[in-house]
């Protein structure tokens, strides 16, 4: 047998509003969490927002460090071929100037050698020259000494007679003033007493006149 259940009009009702408000409070809840959700996003979006203008900041400071970097490294570039440039002058100069001292180095030796060749060549001709000569050169060398000695005896003998001479004289010249001035002195010490004397006569005198006008 089918059994039929008979609802009543009032329990319907009150099931009807309880869903209502049931899906107006659910609807609500959701106007709730989308307004949530929405403000979320928002501020989710302004950070973005801020973080994207701090990134363009950044880029554009980074740019300009780039640019920056870049105009370094073109100043680092052409300086490091200037340097380039310099070092490669500065070794071809050094290999020219090595170059010229070895050439130079070259010539001194070879006048060095070529000097002493002539030296050691003059040093046989002078030595066979000289054991050639030896015997004339040595009296010749004796004959001269010989005779330049005999110059010098005879110079000497007559510059101490002449000097003897000279002293002679110059001691018969002394001897001559030493009298005239013995002479002189005596004739100064009689004067002398003859003047002492006659001063002390005319103390006496004076001294007597005085005793006999008293």
């Amino acid at each position: 047998t089918n059994c039929i259940i008979v609802i009543p009009l009032t329990f319907q009702t009150n099931i009807l509003t309880e869903l209502k408000n049931w899906k107006l409070n659910l609807i609500q809840h959701h106007k709730l969490q989308m307004r949530q959700e929405k403000e979320k996003h928002a501020a989710h979006v302004k950070q973005l927002q801020n973080e994207m203008e701090n990134l363009k900041e950044l880029l554009h400071t980074y740019e300009i460090s780039i640019s920056r970097k870049d105009e370094v490294i073109t100043n680092l570039t052409q300086a490091l071929e200037k340097q380039k440039e310099r070092v490669e002058l500065m070794r071809k100069f050094t290999l020219w100037r090595i170059q010229h001292v070895k050439a130079k180095q070259e010539e001194y030796a070879n006048s060095i050698a070529d000097r002493h060749f002539r030296t050691a060549l003059m040093k046989k001709v002078w030595a066979a020259w000289r054991s050639a000569s030896e015997v004339r050169w040595k009296d010749k060398v004796a004959r001269a000494c010989q005779l330049r000695a005999e110059d010098v005896c005879v110079q000497l003998t007559n510059d101490y007679e002449a000097k003897i001479a000279e002293l002679t004289a110059a001691l018969e010249q002394r001897k001559a003033e030493i009298l005239r001035l013995h002479s002189e002195r005596d004739h100064y010490e009689d004067t002398m007493k003859k003047a002492f004397m006659r001063g002390v006569c005319a103390l006496n005198l004076e001294a007597m006149t005085m005793f006999q006008s008293k």
